[in-house]
């Protein structure tokens, strides 16, 4: 084999320049939220649900990276899923990320018990029971996934033709995905019925935004250059959470600065008469209290 072109080595060059930035963003996005609420010694504006299924989220994005990092299995049950393409596109930086960020959710949600932290937690700041629904519902989905890969493949998940522990890969990849999807929605609603974004840190969008739309560019970038998008198709996970993260991020930069812009602190509100905080998601007796 010959030595690689200048063009090829550039390509290389900016995917890992691109994998970089985009996991400091994301590490950096987690800072500004529990600097805030420290500085506030406060927690109001911040909807309890987003750190509590944050943490399964990135505990399940750090197992996914790491196995495929590490694991000669996965890695054979990968290339020969993909022939064309038998190189996961899974990086270090995904986990040295995904480490960082179960750290960091775990700090934010400890922020929520006075005991800890002694910092004020409004009443309505309690985990709701679709969120503890889909915490415990997706830890019975896994173990179930297990149970399925070791009972139907004929050789104890080893062969990637048949249920394998790829698929057990997947599947906890897929978890993330859904945690993902939901756990904005919450804050989002929370902005909504509180007309305000005081308490939750626009910053922490902004980088994630700004990661976000690098992570794709990295994805789109190395599968172009080898005309083969099974990289896409292969690690779908990276792709969908780049694409659901810019969309929730659009949204939560117009609710800062153009539909509340004229933003006030409402931790009086919060206190004392807290309209319906519930969300369409959250509305089972258990939730958040009207």
């Amino acid at each position: 084999m010959g030595s690689p072109s200048p063009l090829e080595i550039f390509v290389k060059l900016l995917s890992w320049l691109l994998g970089w930035i985009y996991m400091l963003c994301w590490s950096l996005s987690f800072y500004p939220q529990p600097i805030n609420n420290f500085r506030r010694r406060s927690t109001y504006g911040l909807a309890i649900d987003f750190p509590t299924i944050n943490v399964l989220g990135f505990v399940c994005y750090t197992v996914y990276a790491a196995v495929f990092l590490y694991s000669p299995l996965i890695q054979e049950q990968y290339a020969a899923r993909n022939p064309h393409s038998p190189k996961p596109s899974v990086r270090f930086n995904d986990l040295a990320f995904a480490v960082h960020a179960v750290i960091l959710s775990t700090l934010v949600y400890t922020q929520f018990y006075p005991s800890i932290w002694g910092f004020k937690v409004a009443k309505y700041q309690r985990v709701s029971k679709p969120i503890a629904g889909l915490f415990w519902g997706s830890l019975i989905a896994i173990a179930l996934l297990a149970w399925i890969v070791v009972t139907k493949s004929p050789d104890g998940g080893s062969d990637p033709y048949s249920w394998a522990w790829i698929d057990l890969l997947y599947g906890i990849s897929y978890v993330k995905v859904v945690v993902t999807v939901v756990k904005y929605v919450p804050q989002a609603w929370l902005n909504y019925k509180r007309k305000s974004t005081v308490g939750w840190d626009i910053r922490q969008i902004i980088l994630d935004l700004s990661g976000g739309v690098l992570s794709i560019g990295q994805l789109i970038l190395d599968s172009s250059f080898d005309a083969d998008w099974s990289a896409v198709t292969g690690n779908p996970i990276k792709f969908l959470l780049g694409n659901v993260s810019i969309i929730f991020d659009v949204l939560f930069v117009v609710q800062h600065y153009i539909l509340y812009k004229d933003r006030t602190d409402k931790e009086s509100d919060d206190i004392n008469n807290v309209p319906n905080l519930r969300t369409p998601l959250l509305s089972e007796d258990g939730g958040l209290p009207q």
